[in-house]
């Protein structure tokens, strides 16, 4: 979020030299630097307990599959908002979180933390978000999600080398 107002008392900013960061923006009001404001989610690669299938949601009306994600809310980990998010989304049991690596996200300014967990349960429960599920191959689901998409950098960069 480009910030052009103070987020604690309102004021206009000015971009002015900082000792060791590029130039950054101040508040003369609060005497203080403010630095650029973005959001947090988790997105999560969720596989069987064998490993060999992988879980893949449809939602909000699109045709195009998507890996399990969700805002981090505050004061929360990001391992505490994946368990939530897989609980919310498909009344299921994550386990075992491992982190992956983290994607920034531009279209709606979001700093993605990638996770793999398996799920305890085969079969899911969805929320209101859900409109479909699916176990699909790790191989299917390459070719399933959105090419160009966050899920296709994130399955790339995983290739199935990491497991839980």
């Amino acid at each position: 979020m480009k910030l052009n107002y103070c987020p604690v008392c309102g004021k206009l900013l000015r971009l002015r030299p900082h000792p060791t960061e590029p130039p950054t923006l101040w508040c003369e009001a609060c005497q203080d630097w403010r630095f650029p404001l973005f959001s947090c989610a988790v997105s999560a690669i969720l596989l069987d307990k064998s490993g060999r299938r992988m879980l893949l949601i449809r939602q909000y009306g699109d045709s195009d599959p998507v890996l399990v994600a969700g805002y981090v809310d505050k004061g929360e980990t990001a391992e505490e908002a994946l368990l939530r998010e897989v609980r919310e989304e498909l009344g299921m049991t994550a386990r075992s979180p491992r982190f992956l690596g983290s994607h920034y996200y531009a279209p709606s300014e979001t700093l993605m933390l990638n996770f793999l967990a398996l799920l305890e349960e085969d079969e899911a429960s969805p929320g209101p978000e859900v409109d479909s599920w699916e176990w699909v191959s790790v191989e299917e689901a390459i070719k399933l999600v959105k090419s160009g998409g966050l899920a296709e950098t994130l399955l790339a960069d995983w290739d199935g080398r990491l497991n839980c």
